[in-house]
Parts: C-alpha cells; sequence; structure tokens
C-alpha cells in the first residue's frame, strides 16, 4: 500500500519556476501574505518563502524581484531573523519593506537603531524623488508606518555607503529610499505599502514591478487553469483520481477542473458524516449529478464520526480524529467498489492559507494555527498520493477559476464551510442533539441574511453553539438553556477579517427567530473579534 505522498513543497503544485514569480522573504509579519496578495492582484505570481531558504532554491524559482517583508523583531537584536546577503546578487530589484529596509540597509553598512519618535499609524510622507519607485506618485501622501527603528544616513563626508532618499517624514529622513550598485538593485519603505491604510500603496507595488522589475504581469486564471489542466493530466496519467465532495466552493472547484483534466477517471465521493448544515447531502448529490454528471457516490457514515467524537472537546483532536475516519471512509469506498480498485490519487480543495495557517508552507514561520482533514492530522499511510490543484490560490483566486470553469454563481458564491464540518462549531463535545440544534439555528442566521441581500456583502456567516447555559425567561416559567453566537465577517483573503457591521434589525429577527423556532436555546451574541487577534472559526 502507498503512503502519502504530498505536492513538491520546494515549488508550487503548477510550477513557479515556469512563469513570472516574485519571491517574498517572510519575517514574520502579519502582512506578509497580503503583500502576496497585493502582488498578485497586479498581475504577478508570488510566492512566500522563509528567510533562511538556501540562496539556490530560490534562484531556482527564477524570479523577476524580490520583496523582504516587515517583521516584529529589530534587526540588531541577538537572534533576529535574517537571510543570506547573496539574495542581493540574484540580479533581480529587491524591495525592503519595514523590517526588510532596515535589514537590507544593515547588510550595506548603514546604522539602524531606535529612533527618537517612533511612528505608528498614518504619517504624512514627502516625496523628494518621483522616478521609478514613486514615478507619477504625488508629492505628498499619506502612509501607514509601524516602527520604532530607523535607518540613519551615514555622516556627510564618511565613506558610507551611498543610498538616495525618495521620500521623508518630519521623523523620518529615510522614508523611502533607493540603492544601486552595478547589477544590485535595492529600494525600500519604512511603511507598509501592502495596506490600504497607505492609499497610494498599490501604485508604488506597481511601479516595483512594472518600472523596475520590468514584469509583463503574466499571472491570469485563464492560464492557469490550462496550466492546472496540464499538470494534473500529466501527474494522474491513466489512473483514476478520487475527489472528495463537501458542498463548498472548493472541493466544486477541484472537481470540475478534474473533471476537464481527466473526464471520465474522476469519482467524486460525498461522505455525509453528520457534521454538514441543513439539507447539504440533497444539494451536493443534486448539483453534482445534474451539474457536472460525474460519478458521484455517497457514503453515510454519521454512525462512524458520532462515535468517533464521543467524549472528545479538545479542538485539535477532534480535527485529527474526522481527518482519519475520513481517510478510512475513502479506503473502504476504493476497496468496496472493484471498479474502484485502481485509485491511485485523492484529490483535495486545499488553499493557500490552508497551507500557510498549517505550518506547511514555503515560508516556515507558521505556529500551525489549525489542522484541516485536508491540510493536517492525516494518517502517514492514506493509500492514495495527494493532488492539490488549488494549493497555491487564494479563497478570491478559487473563486475566478470558478467562473472560468463556469461554475453555477451560487456556487461559486457560497460562502465557506470547514472540512470538518459543525464539530468546529460546537464547543466542546459534539452529539447527535446538539448538531440538529445547531443546524436550526444556522439555517434561520443564512435565511435572514439572504432575505436582507447581504450574502454577498459578507464572507462567512454562521452559528455556534456555545457550551455554556443561561437562565432565562419564556411565558411565566424560568429556563436554563443554552447559548449560541453568531459570526459574521468580511475579508478579501480570509487572511485576515473583520467583523461584519450587520444592521441591528437584523440581528434583533436572527436573535427572536432562534429564540421562538429552536427548543433549547435562550440566549444569542454576536461575535465582534477580528481575525487576527481571534480566527473565524471557533476552533
Amino acid at each position: 500500500m502507498s503512503t502519502i505522498t504530498k505536492p513538491n513543497e520546494n515549488t508550487s503544485a503548477t510550477g513557479p519556476a515556469a512563469r513570472e514569480t516574485v519571491v517574498i522573504l517572510d519575517f514574520g509579519s502579519q502582512t506578509a501574505q497580503l503583500i502576496a496578495r497585493r502582488v498578485r492582484d497586479a498581475g504577478v505570481f508570488s510566492l512566500l518563502v522563509a528567510p533562511s531558504t538556501p540562496i539556490e532554491k530560490i534562484r531556482s524559482l527564477k524570479p523577476v524581484g524580490v520583496i523582504m517583508s516587515g517583521g516584529p523583531a529589530s534587526v540588531y537584536e541577538q537572534g533576529a531573523p535574517t537571510c543570506d546577503p547573496a539574495i542581493f546578487d540574484l540580479g533581480v530589484p529587491v524591495l525592503g519593506i519595514c523590517y526588510g529596509m532596515q535589514l537590507a540597509c544593515r547588510m550595506m553598512g548603514l546604522e539602524v537603531k531606535r529612533a527618537d519618535h517612533r511612528e505608528f499609524g498614518r504619517a504624512a510622507i514627502s516625496i523628494t524623488d518621483r522616478n521609478d519607485l514613486m514615478h507619477a506618485l504625488p508629492e505628498s501622501t499619506t502612509v501607514w508606518m509601524s516602527h520604532g527603528d530607523q535607518v540613519f544616513a551615514p555622516a556627510a563626508g564618511s565613506s558610507g555607503p551611498k543610498v538616495d532618499v525618495l521620500a521623508s517624514t518630519p521623523t523620518c529622513p529615510l522614508a523611502a529610499v533607493r540603492a544601486i550598485n552595478g547589477s544590485r538593485r535595492f529600494y525600500g519603505v519604512q511603511f507598509h505599502p501592502e495596506l490600504t491604510h497607505t492609499p497610494q500603496g498599490g501604485a508604488m507595488l506597481q511601479n516595483f514591478l512594472y518600472e523596475i522589475c520590468k514584469a509583463k504581469g503574466d499571472w491570469r486564471m485563464s492560464d492557469y487553469v490550462n496550466t492546472a489542466v496540464e499538470q494534473a493530466r500529466a501527474t494522474i496519467g491513466s489512473k483514476r483520481v478520487i475527489c472528495g465532495l463537501s458542498g463548498g466552493v472548493d472541493s466544486a472547484v477541484v472537481a470540475a477542473l478534474l473533471h476537464r483534466a481527466v473526464g471520465k477517471q474522476l469519482t467524486c465521493v460525498f461522505v455525509d458524516t453528520g457534521l454538514l448544515r441543513n439539507a447539504e447531502r440533497a444539494l451536493v448529490e443534486s448539483t453534482f449529478r445534474d451539474h457536472f454528471h460525474v460519478d458521484l457516490r455517497t457514503v453515510d457514515a454519521e454512525k462512524d464520526f458520532l462515535a468517533d467524537l464521543a467524549g472528545i472537546t479538545d479542538p485539535q483532536e477532534k480535527r485529527r480524529r474526522i481527518g482519519h475516519r475520513f481517510i478510512s471512509v475513502f479506503k473502504a469506498a476504493t476497496r468496496d467498489n472493484p471498479e474502484l480498485a485502481d485509485a491511485a490519487f485523492l484529490a483535495q480543495g486545499t488553499l493557500y492559507p490552508d497551507v500557510i495557517e498549517s505550518g506547511h508552507g514555503l515560508s516556515g514561520t507558521s505556529a500551525g494555527i489549525k489542522l484541516h482533514h485536508n491540510v493536517g492530522g492525516l494518517p502517514e499511510d492514506i493509500g492514495f498520493k495527494l493532488v492539490e490543484p488549488l494549493r497555491d490560490l487564494f479563497k478570491d483566486e478559487v473563486r475566478k477559476l470558478g467562473e472560468v470553469l463556469g461554475l453555477p454563481e451560487k456556487m461559486i458564491w457560497r460562502h465557506p464551510f470547514p472540512g470538518p464540518g459543525l464539530a468546529v462549531r460546537i464547543i466542546g463535545e459534539v452529539t447527535k442533539p446538539k448538531l440538529d440544534l445547531l443546524r436550526a439555528c444556522d439555517q434561520i442566521v443564512i435565511e435572514e441574511i439572504e432575505a436582507a441581500n447581504l450574502y454577498r456583502a459578507t464572507s462567512q456567516v454562521f452559528a455556534v453553539l456555545l457550551p455554556v447555559k443561561s437562565v432565562g425567561v419564556m411565558g411565566d416559567g424560568r429556563t436554563y438553556d443554552s447559548c449560541v453566537a453568531v459570526r459574521a465577517v468580511s475579508t478579501e483573503d480570509f487572511m485576515s477579517a473583520d467583523w461584519a457591521r450587520l444592521p441591528h434589525e437584523v440581528l434583533a429577527k436572527i436573535s427572536s427567530r432562534i429564540i421562538n423556532e429552536v427548543r433549547g436555546v435562550n440566549r444569542v451574541v454576536y461575535d465582534i473579534s477580528s481575525k487576527p487577534p481571534a480566527t473565524i472559526e471557533w476552533e
């Protein structure tokens, strides 16, 4: 029996070296992934890598440019993250952002030390050199600063390295710099152009990509489809591939992509875990059999999943057990069906944020925020090789891919649903009565969000069953029932998210309906936490 084989984590699943790529050295900034998004939005593929990545590995990616991200450390502290100075000898432009600028300037021989005036938040910069990086920008603009250290220019008459000052603030003379020495081309900004709080940040990044790196801008989803289809065909060959369907957009796009690539070699398996949303099974079966005309097998495994989860309260253990059971169901589905005996591959809808947050990314800086059954917690011996054609994509890119593949709009824009299902929306032990209660609450939440025409305006909305009970009064009697939290967030990429400002009348109707229609609930609360510091899901 074969063991689990993951995609080559040193390159993209579809070969970034084959396309124009910007490499981003991740020094631990909370906005490193946002830099990657902004670069992709500008039409250039980007890839996060660890600062410790060997220079030859970075060279093999054939980058057109390198960006050094910000980070929480001070460059002069012992143990502060660094990178190989040979990064400047790749022959491509390098852009340093905040910590990245400070580290690069220190490597060049400039002094970096604690500033007399720290800058946190919005600041006005004066642009004194409106060439290349600052091309076509106004002479003054607002940027978002977040630093206590600064780079200091060498004293007049000294032999220190020469840098051109591009922009400054009253308290930060070197807010943006340029240093060119032969093939070494470095640009640094003390602020964060990737944030929307820097209105001209997008223009600066585009200037770096197109004015300085001379990028062609060949990152298009239509091209990605062709590349991903070719890669899938080459990987799968004449073997059969099994795709696990959940009803969400990720697995739907994977199924559509693989159906285009290998046709009848694809078998979709839908596992009814008992942890699904209301009427999920009926929706999946009708959609994929009627719309895609794929070979769809449904497995009823509710009892097995609930038995595995009995008495379990730890979130990671829940995910691990669900992952193990999920794989065992797949193995049984192939073992019990002779026509699927040649299945060699398991396709999953792993996304780039999943890879990063589960600690499997090239950047290597993640603390392993969560385990999905499609990223972590898999047994070593699953009997399949993994195919993850969405591994390089952010959620909004997956939706664009779905549009290119011709998926129905309702399916493309459906809110995400976690692989472990409602198990991670029930805090504590998972039982059938709790699942039924939560399903009823969640259905009401979605109905009212859709009725208020807010479904597309929000990125994810759901109910969470809390492990507490509270006193209430219904009629003339005292109640002691469950508390349900409503979670609604808005986000571009699910790497960060803000809580949605739902109208009070919508929240009031949701609360009233849940308490009146769902027996066992007497209190509804609204989650107003952003990510970070919270995550979108509660577990």
